[in-house]
Formats: structure tokens, sequence, C-alpha cells
């Protein structure tokens, strides 16, 4: 199962804050105990929505609206995220719960990332080239 633990923005990732010294080793120690573990898919900072757009589609046709940052609703807005691959929803809380006291105060929110076979009951229902397209993208991934 895969889990994306999301970094919500506060008021310093949204003024383009850099983490402290403190902040980043911790953050460097728990990633290298993800990795160890073999969990760890991914994980990124984002930078603050200022240097950001938001990309609004209609199903009208129109063209799509483009809007640069930054954003207003920072409640809303998220600052950096990783992706993990454990056995267990309890495992993935697990990993959230050793998330780095340097960084608080925080908000992190926890989702788990759908997989391919979510959308389809029976294998054979799968349209023709599925299958391919499915394990050309796992192999891109590293596997996962």
């Amino acid at each position: 199962m895969r889990f994306m633990i999301i970094r919500k923005a506060d008021a310093d990732t949204e003024a383009g804050k850099m983490p402290s010294e403190a902040l980043l080793q911790a953050m460097g120690d728990y990633n290298k105990q993800m990795l160890e573990a073999g969990v760890m898919i991914t994980g990124e900072g984002l930078k603050p929505t200022s240097a950001g757009a938001r990309v609004r589609i209609s199903r009208d046709g129109t063209a799509p609206v483009v809007t640069d940052g930054p954003f207003a609703e920072s409640k809303e807005l998220i600052a950096g995220f990783t992706i993990i691959e454990v056995a267990s929803r309890e495992q993935a809380l697990d990993w959230v719960r050793r998330w780095p006291r340097e960084d608080a105060p925080v908000e992190l929110e926890l989702r788990q990332v759908y997989e391919l076979s979510d959308f389809a009951v029976d294998p054979a229902e799968k349209p023709d080239g599925w299958r391919a397209m499915e394990q050309a993208f796992r192999d891109r991934e590293g596997g996962r």
C-alpha cells in the first residue's frame, strides 16, 4: 500500500523561509530511516505558491485559466510530500508519528494512493495495453 504524507504549508514555508540546520539534519535522519526500512519511495519540498500557478480547466471547451500565485488560502496549501509503501495504514501512521519534532508546530495529512488495480475488479476488464502501460510505469518508478 502506498501513502502520501502531505506537509501542510504555513507562514514560513509560504514566505520561502529556509529550514534550520537542525531541521535539515532531523529530516535527513528521518528520510534515511525510511530508506533503510525500505518504505520511502520519494519525498520533496515545494517552493512557495508565489512561484506556482493554478490552472482551472472546464468541461465547456474554453481555454484553461491560469492564475499565478501566491494564493491566499494557506490552510489548503502544501509545502511538501513523501510517498511511502508499507503493509498497512497503521504502519503508515507509525511513520507519520515519527515526523521530526524540529518541524513543530506542523500539520501533516496522510492519504492512501490509488493503485491501478483499484480501478478494475477483474483484470480481464482492463483495456488492451493496460498491463504493458502499468508495467512500464512501475519500471520507470524503480520497480514499485
